[in-house]
């Protein structure tokens, strides 16, 4: 089973408290999604590989250490994936971004894929798939799912709030996916919003109703 990492820093809390209130609006909002972003990926990226590295100090000869292993991917989940895509970047400038876009059937209400952009070298990179909400997880399934269909291995999630059910229907499809959260809430309401939340952030953070 994957593993599931609930931030607890200050400064993600504290930043997370005014993305759910409904008086920020969708300057401040889009502000503090990347921050908390960027936060949340010095967890995210915790144990990439390090290699040693030969430089020279203005002082001396040493080692130290530069990240190895696998190149890296930041995959948003269109929309409102795209709003942690730059508090990403900032930590990750080398990492290249690729796009899954999905929309739910209104009958089936399952998520239909219409459109996917993807590294060429898919095998070899470690992906990290950003939506800033984690509700019923039909689409973060659908989106890893597309994902391992074209070559991917190596993949996490990171959303900004999760309800209980999409972690653990996200733990059941991918069960060797981690997850990474920035808040916990406590249940999906009958129209499958997140409760407490922080309403749609797509909406919130593009300006649209």
């Amino acid at each position: 089973m994957g593993e599931l990492y609930v931030m607890d820093h200050p400064l993600i809390k504290h930043k997370l408290t005014y993305i759910r209130d409904k008086r920020t609006g969708s300057k401040e909002f889009r502000e503090l999604v990347k921050e908390v972003a960027m936060l949340m990926g010095y967890e995210v990226t915790r144990n990439l590989e390090l290699r040693d590295k030969e430089i020279e100090t203005p002082v001396s000869k040493t080692t130290s250490q530069v990240i190895a292993g696998k190149k890296l991917g930041i995959v948003p989940i269109l929309r409102a994936g795209l709003g942690m895509v730059e508090g990403m970047l900032s930590l990750l400038p080398a990492a290249k971004v690729g796009h899954v876009g999905l929309y739910r059937d209104p009958e089936t209400l399952e998520p239909i894929e219409y459109y996917c952009k993807l590294p060429s070298d898919v095998e070899e990179r470690e992906f990290i798939v950003t939506d800033p909400m984690l509700a019923t997880g039909g689409s973060a399934n659908a989106a890893i799912t597309s994902l391992k269909n074209r070559g991917a291995t190596n993949i996490r999630l990171m959303c900004l709030i999760a309800a209980p059910e999409g972690v653990k229907a996200v733990q059941e499809a991918h069960p060797d996916v981690d997850i990474y959260l920035a808040g916990l809430d406590e249940k999906l309401n009958d129209h499958a919003y997140i409760v407490p939340g922080l309403g749609d952030a797509g909406d919130r953070l593009f300006g649209t109703k």
